[in-house]
Formats: C-alpha cells, structure tokens, sequence
C-alpha cells in the first residue's frame, strides 16, 4: 500500500503534538507493511532546519518539502474582514506546495493521501485532479471548537468581535468541506460524533494518538523526592498559553500560600518574552528544552491547565508513559479514557487545582501508583502500532475494493 502524507508542518523536532502524531503514525503505518511518503510545509512559525533531521526520515519512502512564510501580516489579517476566505486556511494556501504535490502525484501512484488536518483540504481539488487516490483527512481537532473556545474566554471586547468573526469563517469552512472526504479519521470518538452532527456522511473511524511506548522509560525514584510541577508544551498554541497564564494568575498564589517550597518549571516552544520576563515567586522558565522526556521525568505532576482546545493532547499521553501524575481538566482529558485518581488527577477550577495538589501532598504513595496506572494505560491503550491497526484495516478494505472493481473492469473488456 503506498500512502502520501500532507503535513502543514515539518514534523521535526518532536516537541508538539501535532509533529508527534504525524510522525508516531508515519512510522506505524511503515512497520505494518506500507510504503509512505511525505510532502509537508517548512513554515516560517515552525521552521524546521532540515539538515539537522539527520536519520529520524528512515520510515518513509521519501520525504518532500516546500518552504511558506505564513506569518500574521496586519494588512493581509485586515483585508481578510471583507473577504469570505478563512484566513486561518488562508495562510497555508502556497504555489510551491501546490507544484510539488500535483509533480509527486504525475510521477507516482498512491492508493491513498492522507490529509494531515482541515488545512490541507484546499488541495483537494489538486488531488482529484492527479489522482484515482483514496482521500483520507486526518482530523487533529475540531478546528473551529478550538477557537470558540478562545474566543469564549477572551476578555478584551475588540479582540473577542474579532475572533468571532474569524471563527464563523473558520467553522463554515471546516462544515462546507466534510463531505470531500472518502475517509474521515477523528482522533476520538467525541469528534467524530461532533462531525456526524455537523453533518458528516462518508466512512468515519476513531484512530487516536499513539506513541512508541517503548522509548518512554519512567523515573519512579521522583515520588521518593519533594513534589514539584512541571509544565511543556508549545506556546505559540493559544490554548497551551492561554491555560498556563490562567494557573498562574488564578491558583498559583494560592497553592504557595499553603505550600510555599513548591516549584514550576515551564518550558515550552517559542516561549513569549513577556513569560521569560515574568517574576512569579518560585517559578522557573527554561523556554525550549532539548530533551522533553528528560524534563517530564525530573518532576512528579506535569500540569496541563487548557480551559481550550479540541482532539488529543499527545503531551498527556507522554506524561503517562513516563509514569508521571498528570494535573489536568476534563477538557484536556478528551480522548483519553483515563480515571481521576486512578491514572490521572481532573480539576476543572482554582478550587480543583488546589484540591488535587492538597491531595498529592497527602497521598501517602498513591502518587508511584497512579504513575505506574498511567504508565500502563498508555502501553495498553496507545501504543502507536496498536492504534494505527484500525486505520491499516480501513486502508486495505479500499484497497482491495479498488482492485477488485479493476479486475473485473479487466474481465469485462
């Protein structure tokens, strides 16, 4: 089976989720028997300096990339109001990408393209074009619920009418494109059913995020040490920022008034200065570490505040699989069949958050076990081969359909 994968984002170095769940599945679909190729976008938000990739490309065929600048430009953002355009799609609309698919498909058969979210859903026509393939669209999130949600918590009026705007654009989009898909794969079962109401017709399947468990060696000597919180994660992404800044101006104080030797460390992708510069009293900002397993596993709780968001979180899921306690609300937890205080810890408000760190001081060694819970679940439950097998299923059903229909078109003539 030959597959092309279209990626938004050079998914390199794995230190966010999005570049995680291209790559864990990448390497799944290739150990299970299939020959992939990548086409992604190197964006100027997320560049990636290819050199540097060095072996981690082996499971694929080839890979392929265009460069796109796609930074926010006032001018392009104020026209963008009088147009009927999405401007989040917008942005990753580019003619070199566009020259390099329509070149990869006249040169090469695949039986399937997979669309690695809504954003690549503009060169569907280009696809249908060049290609008998399969068009599979790979849905991370929900897109226009994502940002609903940051517009629900915004406060500053303008910025709130503005977003508005951009999100009903944005959400009419992602509705008017459901159809074009063959294959819709939704990251949980509550997306998929969130695009069934929307409208959704064609095949739907749950294929959720998965990782390479084995490469996730847990360090349960922490729990014998002081407790102290971790948070990662990228912070360019509204939700992730928009979550942190909401702990540390409504629960922090209040948790170091009970507990005043307790420390964060906060490390993040593209880490605004306004953070680094920040003096919150016993917070530490690393910005962007090099080795994210490594600075998970140094603290017992990683925190993962959102109060936004849609689809997985593929940090929670590498925080399980380090044996660490994940602090998180149920909006964070989607996707994840995880229970409060059996392999996670759920709090929804301030008071919740102070209650659940109430609770890891006096846990008395529940803290190793509901590690060792999480650790578990995510070896069982999300292991990339494990969740990629469903969609492998999937693909050889189309597969094997299309051949038949050419034989017997064969016979016929």
């Amino acid at each position: 089976m030959r597959i092309l994968q279209l990626s938004k984002k050079f998914p390199y170095p794995l230190k966010d989720g999005e570049s995680i769940a291209v790559m864990n599945l990448s390497k799944a679909l290739d150990k299970l028997g299939c020959e992939v190729t990548l086409l992604a976008m190197n964006t100027t938000k997320h560049f990636c300096d290819v050199s540097s990739v060095n072996g981690s490309f082996n499971h694929y065929v080839s890979s392929h990339y265009t460069e796109l600048d796609n930074t926010l430009k006032f001018k392009d953002a104020f026209m963008n109001l009088f147009s009927n355009e999405s401007y989040h799609i917008s942005r990753f609309i580019c003619p070199k990408f566009k020259n390099e698919l329509i070149r990869l498909l006249k040169e090469n058969t695949y039986d399937i393209v997979q669309l690695e979210t809504l954003y690549l859903a503009p060169y569907i026509p280009i696809i249908r074009k060049y290609s008998k393939a399969f068009v599979a669209m790979r849905a991370h999130n929900v897109e226009h619920e994502i940002w609903e949600r940051v517009t629900r918590n915004t406060k500053n009026l303008a910025k709130k009418v503005y977003l508005k705007h951009l999100t009903d654009k944005l959400r009419r989009y992602e509705i008017n494109q459901l159809n074009n898909y063959d294959l819709l794969i939704a990251i949980s079962e509550k997306d998929l059913q969130t695009f069934r109401k929307l409208g959704y017709k064609n095949k739907g399947i749950v294929t959720p995020i998965g990782l390479s468990t084995e490469e996730y060696l847990p360090n349960y000597s922490t729990y014998k040490k002081d407790i102290s919180l971790s948070f990662i994660g990228s912070l360019d992404w509204m939700p992730n920022l928009e979550g942190l800044s909401w702990f540390l101006d409504n629960v922090w104080d209040s948790i170091l008034k009970k507990y005043p030797n307790l420390k964060l460390h906060v490390a993040g992708r593209n880490t605004p200065k306004t953070l680094i510069n920040s003096r919150y009293k016993n917070v530490k900002v690393y910005g962007e570490v090099n080795d994210a397993k490594r600075f998970i596993n140094g603290h017992t709780i990683m925190i993962v505040p959102l109060l936004s968001g849609s689809g997985m979180r593929a940090k929670i899921l590498e925080g399980m699989a380090l044996g660490r306690v994940v602090l998180t609300t149920q909006l964070g937890l989607e996707g994840i069949n995880a229970d409060h205080k059996k392999e996670v810890l759920v709090a929804n408000t301030a008071e919740d958050f102070i209650k659940a760190l109430s609770f890891c001081y006096e846990s008395n060694g529940s803290l190793n076990k509901i590690g060792k819970n999480a650790k578990r679940l995510a070896n069982t439950n999300y292991d990339n081969l494990k969740t990629a097998l469903s969609l492998i299923k999937e693909y050889n059903k189309v597969v094997k359909k299309e051949a038949k229909i050419k034989e017997d078109l064969a016979v016929a003539s």
